[in-house]
């Protein structure tokens, strides 16, 4: 197949549209490609070879953006197999087939309906096949080649990051870098010089420069000022075709601008200055200020002012404001007009931050002289104190001088004063003051006790000028007399112990006094003379200011006597001393050996036990349930016992229903009216015979024997067989043993009676100390001697 083309635009296109037309003519016109043949050989099978076919250009240009009314021609497409009569069917297939480009089937041309941008597709794929028109069956194998859109310069340098804004410090060496600036082109870089960019400076010259190859943007002048001009605006050109004419071209701003540097040192715009103060310039305050112009921005205008030299340099203080750059000129004494007039300084201002690059155009420093003038003002007067403290003694009379105050008009005219007390508080009204002399007196009675420090204000003003006025703090301290006596300094709860010994401390005291510790720091405890010795108690003076009581006998008794009086006489150390008398009231408490209190009073045995209110009744709730549940199971075995148990006595009268129960208890040995013992100890003061009590008696004669004649008998031994023969014959009692007891000492022993009846009425002089140490088991007998013991002592 053979392939034409008539575009024959460039050299390559040329060569080979030339390489195309010398092959053809050699071949009558047409590039052959030789179909596949079989060659047989006798005696051997078939073989096949590749097809041999002539060289075959497969490559097509179009050119782009084609504006033409027809379809833009591209090439041929011919077999050799196609002899002209039309029986070759030329197919078209791959990108753009049918739609972009189109073929004749018949004559193989091949045409661009649309116009083409190389920029959107750079080349197109296509295959093509001759096939028999009759048959359908290819002539030849299918071919691929290609059609490239060929560029033309449609497209124009664009700065994609435009516009710029940078920044050059002032004062840079000619040719400093300032930014590289980038144009891309979207033309074909391969294909002449469509893309080619050349660049070139439109505005901004001769302050910048550009690199027409790399776009590079340079200073052009040396030593640009910023103080002259800040702010640049550069233009910059792209250009393809190497910048020759008829190329396509776009530009970008580049905005410059010059940063500072420290290049300019400060300047005082005077080299004299003058300042009016007033003497009545308060100290601290702010009374001027002054200013060095720098022509530089920022950190590089910053400034510092120092008072250099000058005879004010002690009175007056620099500063300087860091938002302003300006000196602030303070006071820092008070200024006089009779004293001094004026003042001179020399103020230094420079810069901070220095520059050593552009140190030849300093120095960066400039120095001014400024004169202050003190005016005159009329001030108030001047006390002779900046404050007063005085001294009076309380209760003094009314009108008493306490102290004076002193002012002058510190002005040349010397004016009189007036004073006055500046009455802001009560306190100010108990004091009066001599307007012409400034002499304090009292306005009241004072009493140090209840208030002893005063503060008021005085003032003092100048007759001819009341309106300038001046005040000053008075103290005064009410000075100590001794008129308080000396007291206990608290209400003491005093305890001694039943089982104390004599010379025991059982309280140490101590006093107080309301007067200054000068009238009243030693006390002198004692008790009252006028009184009678006291057997129980004494006082021992500690001299320190303290006094212990002590015992004076051996054991205290409760049920005796639970509370003593104490008087004590207190007097101070004051001139003249001062006395005062107080009772201290002495419990006496139950207490351990350790000396722990344990109870003073009957109804705090409980309360010693620690047990609250809730947990007594919780447990006699406790006991009482106890107790009932007892009952209960006491009844029901006695309900059992007899349901269980026969009659012993088959009768229609039950002679145990007469049994009267008594469930009383006996007062114990004390109780001597429940039953007269002396029967027993006399048998001879027994009565005549008493019939039982536990039975009930029956009306009839019983036989008896009548032991009235054995009553006037002594012996014990011979009653008890007169009862017990009673007892035994006496036919009214149960048919069950009766136990009856009788109980009789004897008389005439020789170590006497062993009960305890009576035995209160007896003395001993024996010691029952010892019982306190058996243990807590016996606290309670140890109090009852050691009771019985100290009633014998009283």
């Amino acid at each position: 197949m053979r392939v034409t083309s008539t575009s024959c635009l460039c050299p390559v296109l040329v060569c080979l549209c030339f390489v195309q037309r010398c092959y053809g003519a050699a071949h009558h016109g047409s590039i052959k490609v030789t179909r596949n043949q079989t060659k047989h050989i006798e005696g051997e099978t078939e073989v096949h070879h590749r097809p041999k076919r002539g060289w075959v250009w497969n490559q097509f240009f179009v050119l782009e953006e084609h504006m033409g009314p027809d379809p833009q021609y591209v090439g041929k497409l011919h077999s050799n197999s196609d002899k002209g009569d039309g029986s070759v069917k030329y197919i078209l297939t791959g990108e753009g087939a049918g739609t972009i480009f189109i073929i004749d089937d018949t004559t193989g041309d091949i045409h661009s309906t649309k116009s083409l941008d190389r920029e959107q597709k750079t080349h197109y794929v296509l295959h093509a096949q001759a096939i028999d028109r009759r048959t359908n069956k290819p002539l030849e194998p299918e071919s691929e080649f290609i059609i490239k859109v060929q560029d033309i310069n449609d497209n124009a340098p664009k700065f994609t990051d435009g516009p710029y804004i940078v920044t050059v410090p002032e004062m840079s060496e000619m040719g400093t870098s300032v930014l590289q600036v980038t144009a891309t082109d979207a033309d074909d870089p391969t294909y002449g010089n469509s893309a080619r960019v050349v660049y070139s400076i439109l505005q901004g010259q001769p302050y910048f420069s550009v690199d027409p190859k790399t776009g590079v943007i340079r200073t052009a002048l040396h030593n640009m000022d910023r103080e002259a001009r800040e702010h640049y605006s550069v233009v910059i050109q792209a250009k393809d075709m190497a910048g020759q004419v008829g190329g396509l071209s776009g530009s970008t701003t580049v905005n410059i601008t010059l940063t500072d540097v420290n290049d300019n040192p400060p300047r005082f715009p005077q080299k004299h200055y003058q300042l009016y103060v007033p003497e009545s310039a308060q100290v601290g305050s702010a009374v001027g200020k002054i200013k060095a112009n720098d022509a530089d921005t920022g950190s590089n205008a910053d400034m510092k002012y120092t008072i250099i030299n000058g005879d004010g340099s002690g009175v007056f203080s620099i500063s300087t404001d860091k938002e302003t750059r300006e000196g602030i000129l303070s006071l820092k004494k008070p200024l006089n007009y009779e004293k001094k007039k004026s003042y001179t300084l020399n103020i230094e201002g420079a810069n901070t931050h220095l520059d050593f690059r552009f140190s030849h155009l300093g120095p960066f420093k400039d120095v001014t002289m400024l004169k202050i003038i003190v005016g005159d003002v009329d001030e108030p007067p001047l006390f002779t104190m900046p404050s007063y403290i005085l001294e009076v003694y309380e209760n003094a009379k009314i009108g008493t001088a306490v102290g004076t105050v002193t002012a002058q008009d510190p002005d040349t005219a010397n004016s009189l004063v007036r004073y006055f007390i500046d009455y802001n508080t009560e306190e100010d009204r108990y004091f009066t003051i001599d307007a012409s002399t400034g002499t304090i007196k009292t306005a009241k009675i004072f009493d140090r006790e209840e208030t002893p420090w005063y503060n008021i204000t005085v003032a003092a003003s100048e007759i001819d000028n009341p309106g300038l006025v001046s005040y000053v703090p008075v103290g005064v301290r009410i000075l100590d007399v001794n008129d308080n006596p000396p007291r206990l300094s608290r209400e003491y709860d005093v305890v001694v112990c039943e089982n104390a010994k004599p010379g025991q401390v059982i309280q140490t005291i101590t006093a107080t006094d309301k007067d200054y510790s000068a009238n009243g720091a030693r006390f002198h405890f004692s008790l009252d003379e006028g009184l009678s010795l006291n057997p129980n108690f004494t006082l021992r003076d500690n001299e320190d200011n303290t006094a212990s009581i002590l015992t004076r006998r051996r054991r205290y008794s409760r049920t005796t006597q639970d509370i003593y009086y104490l008087p004590v006489l207190i007097s101070d150390g004051g001139v003249p001393a001062l006395s005062s008398s107080s009772t201290l009231t002495i419990r006496v408490c139950a207490c351990e050996r350790d000396g722990q209190v344990r109870t003073c009073h009957a109804e705090a045995f409980l309360s010693s036990a620690g047990l609250s209110t809730g947990a007594l009744i919780a447990i006699l709730l406790c006991v009482v349930i106890l107790l009932v549940f007892s009952l209960a199971i006491v009844v029901l075995f006695i309900t059992l016992r007899r349901s269980k148990k026969e009659p012993l006595i088959i009768s229609e009268e039950d002679v145990r229903e007469n049994v009267v129960t008594y469930d009383d208890e006996g007062g114990g040995e004390e109780d001597t009216e429940a039953f007269d013992i002396t029967a027993l100890r006399n048998p001879s003061a027994a009565e005549e015979l008493k019939y039982r009590r536990d039975v009930r008696p029956e009306v009839k004669s019983v036989p008896r024997h009548h032991p009235s004649s054995s009553l006037d008998s002594i012996d014990v031994q011979e009653f008890i067989k007169q009862r017990l023969a009673e007892a035994d014959l006496d036919l009214s009692v149960p048919p069950y043993d009766s136990l009856q007891t009788y109980a009789y000492e004897g008389h005439r022993s020789e170590a006497g009676s062993i009960s305890s009846l009576d035995s209160a009425t007896t003395h001993s002089d024996q010691d029952y100390n010892y019982l306190g140490d058996w243990g807590p088991e016996f606290k309670k007998l140890a109090e009852l001697y050691g009771e019985i013991e100290s009633e014998r002592t009283t």
